[in-house]
Order: structure tokens, then C-alpha cells, then sequence
């Protein structure tokens, strides 16, 4: 207790030591240059993390025990004059309605409680990050984060399509290099969705083919039919990608070599698979973790079966379909109350250049409309009261 003379109040500091180990790089959002600490599973060490990227008075850490047993804590960060208000009451009075006995999977027990909408919707509404340095950009932004005690993960919100397709590595790059970066992992995401049904579409119904594209299609098709042997081969990278998590760190890199090279050559020689089979899925598995949003990974995944499965079933109308369907459901998904294709639906000219490039840092002053912060935009008060002086 920390008494001061003359006051009425006592100041109760938290002394207590807690087991921990050191913050270290992370493993997901590597960078070539930029800062090595990442977050670690002691939320003391966590905010500590941040209030050194943020050294504002403004900034808030609001302790918030979730679990009536397990009592854990949750710290909701935000940036108290730059903030919508009511942002961070509904997150709050959401954290708050949480009646449960205890949260021991942590970030994602609470996303699930509080997030609402459609739980069946795949598309993730957080964005989760292990670095100080992008919780502090995003803060700095408007957006509220939770630190959850016992978790390397901060839960950003609320988040668009666009959070999902952006790296801390652009901004370590030159403008024009971080833009290519950006349009790059675009490319990548929209082919890890399209290629596969797509080609599939086509080469199931060839007299919709040009003159030009003749050439596409298998020499060899194989035993099974086209279809299910893309199937079939997502689920294979499907279980290469979690043997290669479950299974010890030394043995990860010799079973991906197992599973993508020798399964996969001897799939094809065998005349299980056709050669553009598994050309074309593994574009697509690579394209999709272009993004560090493993949760937007998935669900592109998923979408991808999807497509697949409508297309074997009715070939290009089924595409066609399941494209409208999927554009309808990120149209109609929002997260706490921002529409998840914001600023391309409803457009928003300013915010659609800072999306799609990696503008210059001077030129970007204002924060995102959509989140309605406080202060519009990032200039010192007194230099913008001088500058409308003159």
C-alpha cells in the first residue's frame, strides 16, 4: 500500500511476481527488419509491451475477471481521446455479460462470447497479433485491444477483410516495394480461392473454352475423377499442415518433405492424380497462408471446398453461385457494428488508396472513418490550430 501525507486515498500496487519467460520473435509475423519482442503469456509483461510504444497518459489498461472460478483477467487497451466511446462501453458491457466458470482456452473463448453475429459465419471478425508495435498502430488508430492474461495473442477489434491481407513487413519497406508486397498477398489470397474451382470449372465444360486457353486441362486425368481428386488433395495438405504442427519441431521440416514431395510424386506417377492437380493446390495452399491471419486462412479453406463442391456437382453455374454467396455473406458480416468489406462496401475513396498501396506514413494524418474516433486525424492540436491561424 502506497500512503501519501494529506490524502484520504491509499494507492494498492500489485507486487507480486509472476511466472513468465521473455518475450522473443515471433514465430507467425516475421519481419526481416523491425523489432524482435513479441507478446508472452503474462499480461503485466504485455501492457508493459505497449505503454513503451505508447507513452500517452491517455492511454487506458481497464482490468476487466472473467470466470467465476478461474478468474481471469482481461485488460481492454484503448486510447481514451482517441476512441469512440461507445466502442468501448460495448466491449465492455459484452465482457461483462460473460457468465462462465472459467476461460482456460483464453482469446478464443472470448471471441466466441463476444464477437456476436452468425457463429457458423468461418470469417474471423478479430484480428490477433504477437507484436507490441501493430497493437500500438492500431490503437493509435481507434480500435479497442484485449489483452487476456495467460495468451501471446491480442485480440484486435473491430477488424475488416483488409486487416486480414496486411503485414507489419510493408511497412518496413520502401513505400513502392510495400505496395508490391501488399498487391502480391492480394494476388494470393483471391487465387488460393479461385484457381482450383475455377480451372476445374472450365476443364469439366471445355467447349466454354477459348481458342486460347485450349491447352488447359490433364494429358493424363488420372483413376479417380477430377473432382474428387482435388478433394482428396486438399485433404491431404489439410493433414500434412497438422502433422506438422502435432509432431516435435525437428521432425516437422522431414514430414513436410514426406507429405508434399514423395506422397504427392508418387500420387501422380502412380496415375492417382493428375501433374496440374497438384500444381493447382499447391498454389492455392501457398496463396492462402500469404496471409498472417491464420483464422483468414481457414476460412478461405473452407470457402475453397466449397467452390470445389458446387462445382462438381453443376460445374460453372455452381461457381458462379457460390461466388455471389460468399461475396453476399462478407457483405453482410460486421464486427461490433463495422461493415467487414469497409471502405469498399460502403466505398470510401481515402480509405480504399490506404488499403489497397502502402501509402507514405506523412501522408497518412487521418484515421479510419469508420471507426469514428475522437480525434480525426493524427496532427498535433496546436501545429493544426497554427496552421488554420495562417
Amino acid at each position: 500500500m502506497f500512503l501519501v501525507d494529506g490524502e484520504e486515498e491509499i494507492i494498492i500496487i500489485d507486487a507480486r511476481s509472476y511466472p513468465a519467460r521473455m518475450p522473443s520473435e515471433s514465430t507467425i509475423e516475421k519481419v526481416t527488419r523491425g523489432s524482435r519482442d513479441s507478446f508472452v503469456e503474462t499480461l503485466v509483461f504485455n501492457t508493459a509491451l505497449i505503454r513503451r510504444r505508447l507513452r500517452d497518459p491517455q492511454l487506458r489498461f481497464e482490468i476487466v475477471k472473467i470466470g467465476t472460478r478461474s478468474q481471469g483477467d482481461i485488460a481492454v487497451a484503448y486510447i481514451k481521446d482517441i476512441t469512440d466511446p461507445k466502442l468501448v462501453d460495448i466491449v465492455k458491457e459484452r465482457l461483462n455479460n460473460i457468465n462462465i466458470d472459467g476461460i482456460p482456452m483464453a482469446e478464443k473463448a472470448i471471441e466466441e462470447f463476444i464477437v456476436g453475429g452468425s457463429k457458423w459465419n468461418p470469417l474471423p471478425k478479430v484480428r490477433y497479433t504477437e507484436r507490441p508495435d501493430v497493437a500500438a498502430v492500431h490503437l493509435l488508430e481507434g480500435h479497442v485491444c484485449l489483452v487476456i492474461d495467460t495468451s501471446p495473442n491480442i485480440m484486435i477489434l473491430p477488424t475488416t477483410f483488409w486487416h486480414h491481407v496486411q503485414h507489419v513487413e510493408e511497412f518496413h519497406q520502401h513505400v513502392v516495394v510495400g505496395s508490391y508486397l501488399r498487391m502480391v498477398r492480394l494476388l494470393g489470397v483471391f487465387l488460393s480461392l479461385l484457381l482450383p474451382p475455377l480451372w476445374l470449372a472450365l476443364v469439366l465444360q471445355r467447349h466454354l473454352l477459348p481458342e486460347s486457353l485450349a491447352f488447359l486441362g490433364p494429358r493424363d486425368p488420372g483413376i479417380i475423377p477430377l473432382g474428387f481428386q482435388f478433394i482428396l488433395a486438399e485433404l491431404g495438405v489439410e493433414l500434412v499442415r497438422m502433422a506438422t504442427v502435432h509432431v516435435p519441431s525437428a521432425q516437422s521440416t522431414a514430414l513436410g518433405f514426406i507429405g508434399a514431395f514423395m506422397i504427392g510424386e508418387f500420387a501422380t506417377k502412380v496415375g492417382l492424380f493428375g501433374n496440374e492437380i497438384i500444381f493447382y493446390t499447391a498454389v492455392a495452399a501457398v496463396g492462402a497462408f500469404a496471409t498472417p491471419s491464420i483464422e483468414f486462412a481457414m476460412a478461405i479453406r473452407f470457402f475453397r471446398a466449397i467452390l470445389l463442391l458446387l462445382v462438381i456437382f453443376f460445374k460453372l453455374p455452381g461457381l458462379l453461385v457460390g461466388l455471389v454467396g460468399i461475396l453476399i455473406v462478407m457483405a453482410t458480416t460486421k464486427s461490433f457494428g463495422i461493415p467487414y468489406l469497409w471502405p469498399l462496401l460502403p466505398f470510401n475513396l481515402g480509405g480504399m488508396k490506404d488499403v489497397l498501396l502502402r501509402l507514405p506514413l506523412p501522408s497518412k494524418i487521418l484515421r479510419p472513418a469508420a471507426l469514428k474516433p475522437q480525434d480525426k486525424d493524427r496532427l498535433d492540436n496546436e501545429d493544426e490550430e497554427n496552421k488554420n491561424g495562417k
